[in-house]
């Protein structure tokens, strides 16, 4: 029975090796349809032509300071409320929910009457 369980423990991590590809290497995306084409070169070069420097995180300090005070405090809830909303402010500039991003629905009503 011990011999079974390696043997298929073998081979399910040979299975594994086989089905792992290369980080390097670059891939298709599964497109479901909506919006963009994602595999199309354009908009590849746009993504990487269009990253900024990486920007210096303002939380780094104020998590320094919230290390040296008091758990808990006042000023402790005051340095943490500064952290989670610059967090919620980064987040924010990331989100991006337009009408314009998705495609129309059509005017005529789709699931009505057969009439």
């Amino acid at each position: 029975m011990m011999r079974h369980i390696f043997v298929l423990l073998s081979f399910c991590a040979v299975l594994a090796g086989c089905a792992a590809a290369p980080a390097a290497e670059r891939r298709s995306i599964a497109w479901d349809g909506l919006g963009q084409d994602p595999n199309r070169p354009d908009v590849a070069k746009r993504r990487v032509a269009g990253r900024a420097a990486p920007e210096t995180d303002p939380n780094l300090e104020r998590q320094r300071v919230l290390a040296t005070l008091r758990p808990y405090s006042d000023a402790w809830w005051a340095v943490q409320d500064e952290i989670e909303a610059e967090n919620d402010r980064q987040l924010g500039s990331k989100l991006v929910i337009c009408r314009s991003c998705m495609a129309r629905p059509p005017n005529e009503e789709t699931t009505g009457s057969i009439r």
